[in-house]
């Protein structure tokens, strides 16, 4: 895997530029570079109702019950924008955790102003290094 954005500018220019970045900055950038090398499509550039294939890192999961029935959701970051993944029927999956990284892929919707994605197909991903 490439170096991120980041650590490949050298020089005096890239040193300075990491001293002055936040590290919350530094960090979304990584997870863009990331989801580019991945093949897939940055959270902000998802249309609504559109098939997308997405990736990041899980910031939280929760349990919270839909309509009576149990739906596990879990908040992805890929330093562009987050985006809900929604799994219903289900109140746990084995490797969805927070901190962990992803792919998903399935059609994005626009809910209550969030965009959305239920029951995606998905790859978890080794840590970045």
């Amino acid at each position: 895997m490439s170096s991120p954005p980041a650590a490949r500018s050298g020089g005096l220019r890239g040193m300075l530029r990491r001293l002055t970045t936040s590290e919350h900055d530094l960090h979304a950038e990584e997870l863009r570079h990331d989801t580019l090398e991945a093949g897939a499509t940055p959270i902000a550039e998802a249309d609504d109702r559109s098939m997308a294939k997405v990736g990041g890192v899980l910031q939280t999961v929760t349990l919270r019950p839909r309509a009576g029935v149990p739906a596990l959701l879990a908040e992805l970051y890929d330093g562009s924008g987050t985006l809900q993944l929604i799994w219903l029927g289900r109140r746990q999956i084995a490797g969805i955790e927070p901190g962990r990284s992803l792919v998903a892929e399935g059609r994005v919707t626009v809910q209550q102003g969030r965009r959305t994605m239920f029951n995606p197909r998905y790859q978890l991903r080794p840590p970045s290094s």
